[in-house]
């Protein structure tokens, strides 16, 4: 058999529906293998004709501080951020790269997204000089531009995604932007990415991947008719049928560029948006009550004040999990008094153990 013929146009000159350029995201569990196979395809990719490649790890544009303890002040009861900050970071680099995006198709300069702060911008722009995205700037304080590419341009974005929602925020993008978009998810074993992360210089804790196993959401192809190009690799180490299957997606991907009318998925996003906020402040007024209530029982119980605080930190982070969870869910109505329910036991058990130690 022949080889699918838009990987035989990707080999040859630019085709009339081309995209400008891709967006690639490499998901997956950490330690997967998904920036050993990032940095090979920045190898590969641009020795084909008219490709260009570059690859936006989230581990170096989100700082390892916003993965942290709370901020101060958000106590069981008092005022909280509006997201936790590693959501916070994460909205603002999907901000950085939207103007990104808008400077490379409008062919104009970058300017700073209204909402994103200075240090996260700084990175994502060093991050751009790095990759060679940017111009060289002629004269010093100029506002800088994407450089200019013979051909497509694909961003390869490293992250976990374990979300569909996470993916489909910059699924969003290409569509208004008529770029392409694939995905390249590496199904590595739990057990081989907790030995290789062990390895690592700064290893994550075992129960974080543990968590995120449990929470993955893999690419479904027949309920998401935007995951359709997506490539699910059982091995992490790229043989040569998997590169084949990666070049052929992402050739197939530059040609279908995602329309911007395609699916009209807004209005329904948008709608879901409304009723996931009022469902999930509404379980955040209940956490907080059940909160409250569990501390000022630990307190009836002279538990010492430096148990307290341990037990409010752990109270709270649990209450980020919960309404995380009841976020990312379908049927919001039902699952809210099951989530409140849930919480209010787990709290329980959380406050029994600071009592009797």
């Amino acid at each position: 058999a022949g080889r699918p013929s838009a990987l035989a146009a990707a080999e040859g000159p630019g085709g009339g529906g081309r995209a400008r350029g891709g967006l690639c995201l490499l998901c997956g569990l950490p330690a997967a293998g998904k920036s050993t196979l990032g940095r090979a395809l920045c190898r590969r990719l641009p020795r084909r004709p008219g490709w260009a490649c570059a690859l936006l790890s989230y581990d170096e544009l989100i700082p390892p501080e916003a993965f942290g303890p709370s901020e101060p002040g958000a106590g069981p009861a008092g005022p909280s951020p509006l997201l936790p900050r590693w959501k916070r970071s994460r909205r603002e680099l999907l901000q950085c790269l939207e103007r990104f995006l808008q400077a490379l198709v409008t062919e104009e300069p970058l300017s700073v997204p209204p909402a994103a702060e200075q240090p996260g911008w700084e990175r994502f722009l060093a991050c751009c000089r790095g990759q060679g995205l940017l111009a060289p700037q002629e004269r010093h304080g100029r506002p800088e531009t994407p450089a200019a590419t013979a051909g497509p341009l694909y961003l390869i974005l490293d992250d976990n995604f374990y979300y569909q929602s996470m993916r489909y925020e910059v699924y969003q993008l290409a569509r208004k932007y008529s770029l392409s978009f694939c995905q390249l998810f590496l199904d590595c074993p739990l057990e081989c990415c907790l030995q290789r992360n062990r390895l690592r210089s700064h290893p994550l804790p075992d129960q974080t991947i543990c968590l995120m196993a449990r929470k993955i959401e893999m690419p479904d192809l027949k309920k998401n008719a935007w995951e359709q190009n997506s490539l699910i690799l059982k091995s992490f180490d790229c043989t040569l049928e998997d590169e084949y299957q990666i070049i052929s997606l992402l050739a197939t991907a530059l040609e279908n560029p995602v329309k911007q009318n395609e699916e009209n998925l807004e209005q329904k996003e948008a709608d879901r948006a409304i009723c996931a906020a009022s469902a999930v402040h509404q379980a955040d007024q209940i956490c907080r009550r059940i909160i409250s209530q569990a501390m000022k029982d630990a307190k009836d119980k002279n538990i010492l004040p430096s148990e307290m605080k341990s037990l409010a930190e752990e109270l709270n982070r649990l209450k980020a999990e919960f309404l995380e969870d009841l976020r990312q869910g379908n049927n919001l109505k039902n699952q809210t008094c099951s989530v409140t329910s849930s919480f209010q036991h787990e709290a329980t058990n959380v406050v029994n153990k600071y009592i009797f130690k």
